[in-house]
């Protein structure tokens, strides 16, 4: 089979292009220059913005195919997987990157298994291997003691997954930069589904983590569930929310939609600030892309440090508090 250029699963809702997408966009700028093809998108939907679907050409996206009915609104896996394995046969992309997304953790693998393919799911890093132009899918694996690099050599396309807010939103390139757009409406056999969808109620707490600005994190460190208040009262203090890793969470000391790791959530904020975390793969895998990191542990050692902005060597029940009453203090001032 000859297949050609990188492409990536963009994502709509009610019509509007998703964050996921602009990510997607800045992992398939980076393998579609090393690997010297086009980097092309698609999208299913219905009446999808056309100022979106030209930002996306604007950031860097050469070939993007919007393809569109009223069936294709909301995401049901049949028809978003008939549409995509039509677009497959036609155009016989070498790579598809989406987003480890509830519709992109149900759709590709669906895609990947008719198309006969392999996929790797929660990449943290994408590559192309020289000499062979395969896809270097890395992601944690056992647990998250490792990091796995895994390869598809014979079959194409290869296909993976990538954690949302595991990297930055792509930036412009270019107001009005030429692109192709293409506007397709599918075949009436493509759009048929044994699925209805009846209703959708958003998980506001999940939301919230995700898009919080600032995040202060416990971990195994705090050492008991009364620490909590601790560690909470500091995220107050700082006007952030409140997260932990998963010993935390295992330990039933905050509940599961507060975890933070490649067995929970990956955020992105401005501040992120660690108290008692040692650090694994696992959860770096979750929050190595914040703007600001700062931790807070008594081992010099832990590898935390190693992706921390500022880091502090102490007990945390002493540098905690200190915190807290310099916050307070500040806030006086003003």
């Amino acid at each position: 089979m000859n297949c050609s250029d990188v492409w990536i699963l963009a994502e709509q809702e009610n019509g509007r292009i998703l964050r996921i997408s602009h990510e997607l966009v800045t992992r398939g700028i980076a393998l579609s220059k090393k690997r010297g093809c086009k980097l092309c998108a698609m999208v299913f939907g219905h009446d999808i913005n056309g100022a979106d679907l030209q930002e996306l050409v604007d950031m860097g996206v050469d070939k993007l195919i919007a393809v569109e009915a009223p069936e294709l609104a909301h995401f049901l896996v049949e028809p978003y997987s008939a549409c995509m394995l039509n677009l497959l046969d036609k155009f016989k992309p070498e790579i598809i990157l989406g987003g480890a997304t509830s519709t992109g953790r149900t759709l590709l693998p669906y895609v990947a298994m008719t198309a006969y393919t392999g996929l790797t799911a929660d990449c943290t890093g994408l590559d192309i291997e020289d000499g062979t132009n395969n896809l270097l899918q890395t992601r944690p694996a056992i647990g998250g003691n490792i990091m796995a690099t895994i390869r598809t050599p014979d079959f194409r396309p290869q296909m993976s997954t990538v954690r949302p807010r595991s990297t930055k939103p792509a930036e412009v390139i270019q107001k009005g930069r030429r692109g192709e757009i293409i506007r397709l409406k599918p075949e009436q056999k493509l759009l048929s589904s044994k699925i209805k969808r009846t209703g959708f109620i958003p998980n506001e707490e999940e939301q919230s983590l995700h898009d919080a600005e600032i995040v202060v994190v416990a971990g195994r460190g705090i050492k008991k569930t009364e620490n909590i208040a601790l560690i909470r009262e500091l995220a107050n203090a700082l006007g952030g929310t409140l997260a932990a890793t998963r010993d935390v969470v295992d330990r039933g000391w905050l509940s599961y939609p507060h975890q933070v790791g490649l067995s929970g959530k990956t955020i992105s904020p401005k501040l992120y600030v660690g108290v008692g975390v040692s650090g694994s793969i696992q959860h770096l895998a979750g929050m190595q892309t914040a703007e600001t990191i700062i931790a807070i542990n008594n081992d010099p050692e832990a590898q935390i440090f190693k992706v921390a902005d500022f880091g502090i060597v102490g007990d945390l029940f002493e540098v905690v508090p200190a915190l807290i009453r310099e916050i307070k203090d500040g806030k006086k001032k003003f």
